[in-house]
C-alpha cells in the first residue's frame, strides 16, 4: 500500500467510526428517552412521594459516578444507561403531577417538552450540517456549571424566586451550549464511546426540559 492510499483510507475509517458512533448514540438515545417518559407516567400513575422522587434520582447520579465508567465499553453500559433514564424519568413524577395540575399546567408541560425537542433537533441539526467545532466551549461550560451549581445550594438557604428564576435561565443556556458541545464532539471524533455519549445528551435534555418547566410555569405566574 503506497502513501497516498493509506492517506486516503485512515479518514474514510475515521468517518465510518464517527457516523457508526453517531448512528448508536442517536437510537440509543431514542430508546432511553422513551423508557424514561415511561417511567415517569407510571411514577405518576403510583403517586410517588417527592422523597422516593429524589431517591430515585440519587440512585441515578450515583450509577452515573459509580457503574457508568466500569461499564461503558461493555454491553452491561446499556442497561446502566437505562437504569439512569429509568431513575431519572421516575423522579420526574411528582414534578410532572404538580404541574399538570394547576390551572394551565397540561399547557406548560407540552410546551416545555415541545420546547426541549425543538431546541435539541435545531442545534444537533446545525452542529451536524455546518460541522463546527464547538470544542472552544468547554471550559466557558465548565465555568457556568460550577456556578450555577454554586448559586442552587446557596438558594436552598435563601430561597429567592428571582434566583431560582435566574438559574434555570442559565440552565436553559448551558444545556444549549451543552448539546451543541457533545454533538460536535462525537462528530469530530472527540467522543467515540456512544454509551457514555448517550448520557451525556439525555443529561443535556432532561435539564433542559426541568429548566423550561420552571420558567414556563414562573412566566404563566403559578410561581
Amino acid at each position: 500500500m503506497n502513501r497516498f492510499e493509506s492517506a486516503v483510507i485512515r479518514p474514510q475509517t475515521s468517518a465510518l467510526a464517527t457516523n457508526k458512533v453517531l448512528k448508536n448514540t442517536y437510537i440509543l438515545l431514542s430508546m432511553t428517552l422513551l423508557f424514561s417518559a415511561l417511567m415517569a407516567g407510571l411514577s405518576m400513575t403510583m403517586t410517588v412521594s417527592p422523597g422516593m422522587a429524589m431517591f430515585s434520582s440519587l440512585g441515578a447520579m450515583a450509577l452515573i459516578w459509580l457503574a457508568l465508567p466500569r461499564t461503558q465499553n461493555s454491553t452491561a453500559g446499556i442497561f446502566v444507561v437505562f437504569a439512569i433514564a429509568g431513575l431519572l424519568g421516575f423522579g420526574l413524577g411528582p414534578m410532572l403531577s404538580y404541574y399538570l395540575a394547576i390551572p394551565g399546567g397540561g399547557r406548560i408541560v407540552g410546551t416545555a417538552l415541545g420546547g426541549t425537542g425543538l431546541v435539541f433537533l435545531g442545534l444537533s441539526g446545525y452542529a451536524l450540517t455546518s460541522k463546527r467545532d464547538f470544542s472552544f466551549m468547554g471550559g466557558f461550560l465548565f465555568a457556568g456549571l460550577i456556578v450555577v451549581l454554586i448559586a442552587a445550594v446557596a438558594n436552598i438557604f435563601l430561597a429567592m424566586p428571582v434566583l431560582q428564576l435566574t438559574i434555570s435561565g442559565a440552565i436553559v443556556m448551558l444545556m444549549s451550549g451543552l448539546i451543541l458541545f457533545d454533538t460536535s464532539r462525537i462528530i469530530h471524533g472527540g467522543e467515540t464511546n456512544y454509551i457514555r455519549a448517550t448520557v451525556g445528551l439525555y443529561l443535556n435534555i432532561y435539564n433542559l426540559f426541568v429548566a423550561l418547566l420552571n420558567l414556563l410555569s414562573a412566566f404563566s405566574g403559578n410561581r
